[in-house]
């Protein structure tokens, strides 16, 4: 979309939320109500008389003339997208109950840093540290959530951990990365999909230049999940989302979307062999902390063990009460972000010598312990290891 155009909009009394950073989202539905979500406070109503149906069709017809789209009964869905903005109407011939919108602001910046993951509970240190040196590794990574629980801003933030030597190439259908912008010296390709060019297209062209990241925002098709295994297996490295409702089921969310008759087992084993990490990310209304939370739940590490079987290792989890369970990477990760100089211990979150003072006889054989440390707090978990002893 030419940004100039777009710009000459007038978003009228829409322009106070649009102003404000912390509002993600804007939502306007049933003659008047309009709903927005913020970053600390979840979703929550306002009044605005002066935002009302007549206002909203206004502009559902200025971004239509600006997409050179038609909105009206015979075309009644409406997508118009800027660089940080993307917005999604609905006639009311279909809204009964009056014309719907829905205002996505995705502004070219990370929201997120180090110091704030942790001060804000989103996960702990040892096990962020953990996840930063997989994407030294080059780990390929597949962060899972529902809607509006933070995925595009991990994968983000995690990218923004790459080296800057290490060209990026993003493939959206929605344009919601922005990193070409966030980092104008890097070497950074932005391409995006529509009714000419598919995932499929786009990955052919994306091959050719030679990228060391792929980095897709959701995979949410047959198309992508098809782009996604063809990524990881010619040897890209990917970061990518999608809507799961656990770490360990993103493989088997990946089949579900293809619609196919591919074999089940061995779609599976594909993803596992070259997938190395599944992070579950969920957003919530906290009473501990009287604000909206989100935060990592589940960190999975997959792999295919020596008889050829898909595994899953749970590294990290995490209960709403507070209380989480760690394991050890296997040795198929350490393994494989050697090959990139990145060491992991084998008691990378020291564990085996520390829970009930037990040593682990089988530390150096291929799957971890399972390590039940389901009474220690995340907040004071060297305390209640000390009272373990």
């Amino acid at each position: 979309m030419n940004e100039a155009i777009f710009s000459q909009i007038d978003f009228g009394p829409l322009k106070e939320f649009l102003n404000d950073e912390a509002i993600t989202d804007i939502s306007y539905s049933n003659n008047g109500q309009i709903h927005l979500k913020t970053l600390d406070k979840g979703v929550y109503a306002v009044k605005r008389p002066e935002i009302n149906n007549a206002l909203m069709e206004k502009l559902a017809f200025q971004c239509s003339n600006v997409m050179g789209k038609t909105f009206n009964m015979a075309h009644p869905f409406l997508d118009a997208e800027s660089a940080e903005l993307r917005l999604n109407f609905i006639h009311d011939s279909i809204a009964t109950n009056g014309i719907a919108c829905v205002i996505r602001k995705t502004p070219a910046k990370i929201r997120l840093n180090k110091e704030k993951l942790i001060n804000e509970e989103y996960v702990t240190e040892d096990v962020l540290n953990f996840l930063l040196q997989c994407v030294k590794g080059h780990c390929n990574i597949i962060v899972s959530g529902e809607t509006g629980s933070g995925k595009t801003e991990l994968v983000k933030y995690l990218a923004s951990n790459t080296n800057e030597n290490e060209k990026i190439i993003t493939i959206e259908d929605t344009l919601e990365l922005h990193l070409d912008r966030i980092f104008p010296h890097r070497d950074i390709v932005a391409m995006k999909t529509n009714n000419i060019a598919s995932y499929s297209d786009v990955l052919v062209t994306c091959m050719r230049q030679n990228p060391i990241w792929i980095l897709l925002s959701e995979v949410r098709s047959a198309e992508a999940v098809m782009a996604v295994r063809n990524s990881i297996s010619s040897g890209h490295n990917i970061l990518s989302t999608i809507h799961s409702d656990k770490a360990s089921n993103i493989p088997m969310r990946m089949y579900s979307l293809l619609e196919s008759n591919i074999d089940t087992e061995q779609f599976i084993r594909t993803i596992h062999r070259y997938v190395q990490i599944g992070i579950y990310v969920k957003g919530y209304m906290s009473t501990k902390l009287n604000r909206f939370q989100r935060e990592i739940i589940e960190v999975c590490e997959f792999y295919v063990d020596e008889n050829n079987e898909a595994k899953v290792n749970t590294i990290f989890s995490k209960s709403l009460d507070g209380t989480f369970s760690l394991n050890n990477p296997t040795k198929h990760l350490r393994d494989y972000v050697s090959i990139q100089g990145v060491t992991f211990e084998e008691d990378l979150f020291h564990i085996n010598n520390k829970v009930g003072n037990i040593q682990n006889p089988n530390a150096n054989q291929v799957t971890p312990p399972v390590v039940n440390t389901q009474n220690i707090k995340a907040e004071d978990v060297n305390q209640a290891l000390i009272e373990m002893l």
